[in-house]
């Protein structure tokens, strides 16, 4: 790319010069790596020893339990270089290699580990620019072709240095960027910590809404509630059963959807999966022994990720295939919303580990599914158990979108509003 060339694809308005490409190193007054810190070197108190662990990209990971410092004595033995707020610190170290963020005011003198380099920018630059240029994905590239060592490869500081950064020529502008992505990185980390705390509610609520065993009612539950939840055998209370297995040469490229154990998998992981299907007229065969999947009917994989659920969410067609997929039909005496949520519970997951090994295989089978005990209240309490669930989940799912979102626009931003 030629000078006059070197312009972002979006910018702010009223900049118009060329970018400039500068050495990493050039835009720092100081550029070096932190200290050998030993074991023996480390105290409970005195110097913060900030480490790679406390690195992410273009954050400050504060981890409370793992925090670790020396005294001032091997500060001054050790001839240690001190690190201060606005400094970046980069660490050459996995995973991934390279990533850097800025040192916030923790309010004690610190220093860095031997693994981490110390970027001191340059007043004549904007560090809220350069860290956000140092995760973009030419930046990983380029430390990806640098890396070098054992097991854990890593970057050296000679060659972090030579990283050419393309930097406004104006300060001004530097800063406006850098002020963009701080805005948009603060917008990613309060989602990211509702999402968080909305699924430390779920998983809370998992173990203490449920009986625990030798125990007749849960910790926590709802008002007008008093009656005991009586112990149920799965098979009791539904129909399990397996649909008939359909082999890979039978797929096609459309038609009917059907499941397999690794569309469960992938839907509960939120994850997408690619989609299979099998004719009308092979659906319409298979439907005559075993009927249509219905909405509130539950598939749990029996194999592999054993034991996981999914709830079949409206009337589409869709066909579950792999035989070690177990159909729970929908029934008058449970509340499906209910039962999902118990199948995602802790002490479902506690009962399953006990009770799917044989040597070396993991399994769940039909016959140890209608054996399942199931925790249960009356009907109108289900539902309230089951719709609280639901409500929860389609917040962490609002949170999940909106942070992808987020995540997806800095993405292209990144991808745009740098050289």
């Amino acid at each position: 790319m030629n000078k006059k060339n070197r312009k972002p694809a979006i910018r702010f308005k009223a900049f118009n010069d060329p970018w400039e490409q500068r050495k990493l190193s050039s835009l720092c007054s100081l550029f070096t790596d932190g200290d050998w810190i030993e074991s023996k070197d480390q105290s409970n108190f005195g110097i913060r020893l900030i480490q790679t662990g406390n690195i992410g990209i273009t954050e400050f990971i504060e981890k409370i339990k793992s925090r670790k410092w020396i005294s001032e004595n091997t500060f001054n033995r050790l001839h240690c270089e001190a690190v201060f707020p606005g400094d970046i610190l980069i660490s050459r170290l996995p995973d991934p290699a390279g990533r850097a963020c800025i040192v916030p005011n923790l309010k004690e003198k610190m220093i860095t580990a031997v693994d981490c380099t110390i970027a001191r920018v340059d007043a004549k630059f904007c560090a809220s620019f350069l860290i956000q240029s140092l995760s973009t994905s030419n930046y990983f590239s380029f430390v990806n072709t640098c890396l070098a060592g054992g097991t854990r490869q890593r970057i050296s500081r000679s060659n972090l240095s030579n990283y050419e950064v393309s930097i406004p020529s104006k300060k001004i502008e530097q800063k406006q960027i850098g002020q963009y992505f701080k805005l948009l990185d603060s917008l990613i980390t309060l989602h990211q910590r509702k999402l968080d705390k909305l699924q430390n509610v779920k998983k809370a609520c998992l173990e203490k809404m449920f009986p625990q065993n030798g125990e007749s009612v849960p910790r926590i539950r709802f008002k007008g509630f008093t009656d005991t939840w009586e112990q149920r055998k799965l098979g009791e209370i539904t129909n399990i059963l397996s649909a008939s297995r359909v082999h890979k040469e039978e797929w096609t490229s459309d038609g009917v959807p059907f499941f397999r154990s690794s569309d469960v998998v992938s839907a509960f992981k939120g994850n997408d999966n690619d989609r299979v299907y099998i004719s009308q007229e092979l659906y319409k065969e298979l439907i005559k022994s075993s009927g249509k999947l219905q909405q509130g009917d539950i598939l749990i994989t029996g194999g592999g990720s054993i034991g996981i659920p999914y709830i079949v969410p409206d009337n589409e067609p869709l066909y579950s295939k792999d035989a070690d997929l177990i159909w729970i039909r929908k029934s008058a005496k449970h509340d499906s919303r209910y039962l999902y949520s118990y199948f995602i519970s802790p002490k479902f997951r506690d009962y399953i580990g006990g009770i799917s090994h044989t040597g070396t295989i993991a399994h769940y089978t039909i016959e140890q599914a209608e054996g399942t005990p199931v925790p249960l209240p009356n009907l109108s309490e289900q539902k309230a158990v089951g719709n609280f669930f639901c409500s929860i989940d389609y917040l962490i799912t609002l949170h999940q979108r909106k942070l992808d979102k987020l995540k997806n626009l800095k993405k292209a931003c990144l991808e745009k509003m740098f050289v």
